[in-house]
């Protein structure tokens, strides 16, 4: 699948697949800036880039695993979305969890990108039909 990128600044860096299409899912978005994450306060890191996805795709911005893991770093609105019809900076929300600054460096990777396929939906009211587990919400499973 191709989609249309723009940089929007020229230092802005394409996503890319660490390991390649076969092996991974998400590319990596990397930031044009330095910034430092205060905890507690979300930023929008900018990447310089914009896309143009088809109808029925999307952009999903999730978290990287291993600053997630090791310093705390989060996408504060996982998974974000990228609309088909958005055309500005694609900018990512990150919160710092953890108890100290967290500094980005241009070009560091900070989140990944998925491009996924959507359906459209049509509502139809009326009634439902029964299920096992019925209304049973948070807990219900006995677990």
């Amino acid at each position: 699948m191709k989609i249309r990128l723009k940089k929007l600044v020229p230092e802005a860096l394409m996503p890319e697949y660490a390991h390649g299409p076969e092996e991974d899912a998400g590319m990596d978005l990397r930031s044009i800036a330095a910034v430092v994450l205060a905890p507690g306060v979300p930023q929008a890191v900018p990447t310089g880039l914009a896309i143009e996805l088809p109808s029925g795709y999307e952009g999903q911005v999730r978290p990287r695993s291993g600053i997630a893991l090791k310093h705390a770093i989060l996408v504060a609105n996982t998974p974000g979305t990228i609309d088909p019809g958005y055309r500005g900076e694609i900018r990512v929300i990150l919160l710092n969890a953890g108890a100290s600054d967290y500094k980005i460096e241009k070009g560091d990777r900070i989140a990944q990108l998925v491009i996924a396929r959507y359906e459209p939906v049509e509502w139809e009211e009326s009634e439902l039909n029964e299920s096992a587990r019925g209304a049973g919400g948070f807990g219900s499973s006995g677990r």
